[in-house]
């Protein structure tokens, strides 16, 4: 994949993961901990993960086509980054409870619905272009036979 075509990719994707942080911890904050009070810099946080985020993702890039084995290998290998980072950033927080098993356990889930929502979402997308090209081929190919 073309370097330029790969950061305007994770450029997506940040803003995809940015909403979908957004709506997950408005979900769980208002599940555990509704009465809580954010700031200014609060607002913040979901793009902070969303940056966070996007680290793991660079395992995707590669100069040639990925055989589907790889492609599933690294993407298993981005999730279990994720998870990681993800589940670090809540253990040395203070202000999230780990003491909860069932916040780390929302926490867990919550990074595994994202990454498929996130997955789903840019698939559509991947999906869309091509027909559309494939349209375009073939208008192409139909003018010139």
């Amino acid at each position: 994949m073309e370097l330029k075509k790969f950061f305007v990719n994770k450029l997506i994707l940040f803003f995809l993961l940015s909403t979908l942080i957004t709506a997950a911890v408005s979900l769980i904050g208002s599940a555990f901990d509704g009465d809580a009070q954010l700031g200014y810099r609060d607002m913040l946080t979901p793009m902070r993960y969303a940056a966070l985020c996007m680290l793991p993702s660079l395992v995707m890039y590669a100069r040639h086509e990925l055989s589907p084995k790889q492609m599933l290998f690294r993407k298993a290998l981005m999730l279990l980054l994720l998870e990681a980072a993800i589940l670090l950033i809540a253990f040395t927080s203070d202000a999230i409870d780990t003491d909860r098993i069932e916040v780390v356990l929302v926490i867990a889930g919550s990074v595994l619905v994202i990454f498929a929502l996130a997955n789903l979402f840019l698939w559509w997308k991947d999906t869309a272009e091509a027909k559309k090209l494939n349209q375009e081929l073939a208008a192409y190919q139909a003018l010139h036979t």
